[in-house]
């Protein structure tokens, strides 16, 4: 059973058929709501028939605003009444939820025997009425506009069958894992390492972060990638916890590996004299034996600029930065020393010994503007870095290919890389427990899940394979879990399957 999340799932079916043992089976407690548990809080325990007034009103407060809130709900009635059921169905149409109508199709022979084995079952004449009702009922819920009814029959506890949830991409990501399987395509991986903060202290910052460079290298990762900032973002977490000076990092890097390309995401030009990153890049090239990759970008966390001391510039001046930049860097690693004279930088000589190890080293840009951005890839650049699902790097990569063109390119000469967050598990049960364990405390698994782009090492080999369908050569993960040994073990199971 799949079911899209956030969504409403509104459960129907008499007494018996199994509503809740499916629900607690398929959701985590806190997403289900009972009217039968909400009757021991309104009431002498869940079976207070007197507090049923109470205990509806409760469960109608409750959905009410779950839904508002965009949070997976789990009606758990007997959803015998239509207009209840349409009233929970529109209200989560209205807030963007999945709906889905999962109607109890078991015996009523099984029904009875589980009621009359209760301490306190429903009186027979009630429970006939539900059989009644039900058989009214299950016919009409399908033109009630659910975005999908579902049948049920458990009869036996063991026809329970595992739900798998996720976005709406889920069925697409699945069509994917098929393909991969039937017709493999390629696709290079590298990794981000963004944090350098990690609970398990025994092991000292060099230690720890030799280990994930040398497990990410047998994994099977092409690059790694570290920021280039100097002090965490708030996307990763807090300003004072650790973080690294790239190219010092890079350097240790280079120490600890042997084959994996090395590179920030993305140098701020306004950081650093021009001329002196080339330097250092070049260095890095030396000592790595020919693996720096030069990531640029234009620079955009101002508040880590001025605390030290640094100027960012407005946006014009900062694109001037960055193509000359991108003009001086062929200039410096080349032979000689020829002066450059640029609109915001001027270097008497060019110079630069030893020479990098590679011909050229190869420059990506990070960024996607479409009149911009794309048009520096095109012109200086061999990687072009984008962000975001299938279509929209799809789209990217049309305005890019016509940049090139434009200016008598091969778009074929530009390696089209991606960067994205992936949390993987073993399964659905492992992936639960995961977001639960990583997820900050107001955000729902639900929300976290698609912001870490969350899912089972299949689903993420769907998720892969539609970047790859989408023109993506290199996908550049970032690993919430990054601090959990296995977690590079899990993703060289998604490398193998595009290799």
């Amino acid at each position: 059973m799949r079911f899209i999340t956030p969504g409403l799932v509104v459960l129907i079916g008499p007494s018996g058929s199994g509503k809740s043992t499916w629900a607690q089976e398929s959701f985590s407690p806190s997403e289900v709501v009972s009217s039968d548990a909400l009757r021991a809080v309104a009431g002498i325990d869940e079976n207070d028939q007197a507090a049923s007034t109470d205990a509806f009103f409760l469960l109608d407060e409750i959905v009410k605003r779950r839904l508002a809130r965009s949070l997976t709900t789990i009606v758990d009635t007997t959803g015998l009444d239509s207009d209840t059921r349409v009233r929970y169905r529109s209200l989560a149409a209205d807030n963007g939820l999945a709906t889905y109508a999962v109607c109890f199709d078991t015996s009523a022979e099984v029904c009875r025997t589980r009621n009359e084995s209760r301490s306190k079952p429903i009186p027979k004449s009630v429970h006939s009425k539900q059989f009644a009702a039900y058989k009214r009922h299950r016919g009409a819920v399908a033109g009630e506009g659910f975005d999908e009814v579902v049948h049920v029959d458990l009869s036996e506890p063991a026809h329970i069958q595992p739900v798998r949830r996720g976005p709406a991409s889920l069925r697409a990501t699945e069509e994917a894992v098929e393909r991969q399987a039937e017709a493999p395509s390629t696709l290079r991986f590298g990794l981000q390492i963004s944090s350098f903060t990690w609970p398990d202290r025994s092991q000292s910052t060099a230690q720890r972060l030799g280990a994930i460079a040398e497990a990410a290298e047998t994994a099977g990762f092409s690059n790694l990638w570290v920021m280039d900032h100097f002090r965490q973002i708030p996307q990763v977490g807090r300003a004072w916890e650790d973080m690294l000076e790239s190219y010092s990092t890079l350097a240790f890097l280079a120490a600890s590996t042997e084959t994996v390309g090395l590179g920030t995401l993305v140098t701020a030009v306004p950081y650093r004299n021009p001329a002196v990153l080339g330097k250092m890049v070049a260095t890095l090239d030396v000592l790595s034996e020919g693996r720096a990759i030069c990531g640029l970008g234009l620079g955009w966390f101002d508040q880590e600029a001025r605390a030290f001391g640094l100027e960012l510039g407005d946006i014009s001046t900062r694109y001037e930065l960055l193509e000359d930049t991108l003009q001086l860097l062929p200039l410096l690693w080349g032979p000689g020393n020829p002066e450059f004279v640029g609109r915001q930088i001027q270097v008497p000589e060019a110079m630069c010994y030893p020479r990098p190890l590679q011909d050229r080293i190869p420059i990506l840009i990070g960024g996607s503007g479409e009149r911009r951005t794309l048009k520096l890839v095109a012109e200086y650049a061999e990687y072009c870095n984008l962000f975001g699902g299938p279509d929209a790097v799809r789209q990217k990569i049309e305005v890019l290919h016509q940049h090139c063109l434009d200016l008598g390119r091969d778009p074929g000469e530009v390696t089209i890389s991606h960067l994205g967050p992936a949390l993987v598990a073993r399964d659905s049960q492992a992936l639960s427990a995961t977001l639960n364990r990583y997820r900050p405390q107001n955000i729902s698994p639900d929300a976290y899940a698609a912001s870490a782009m969350a899912g089972t090492i299949d689903e993420q080999i769907g998720r892969y394979r539609q970047l790859a369908d989408a023109g993506v050569q290199l996908a550049i993960a970032t690993l919430p879990d990054l601090a959990e040994p296995e977690s590079l073990l899990r993703f060289g199971e998604i490398i193998d399957a595009f290799r």
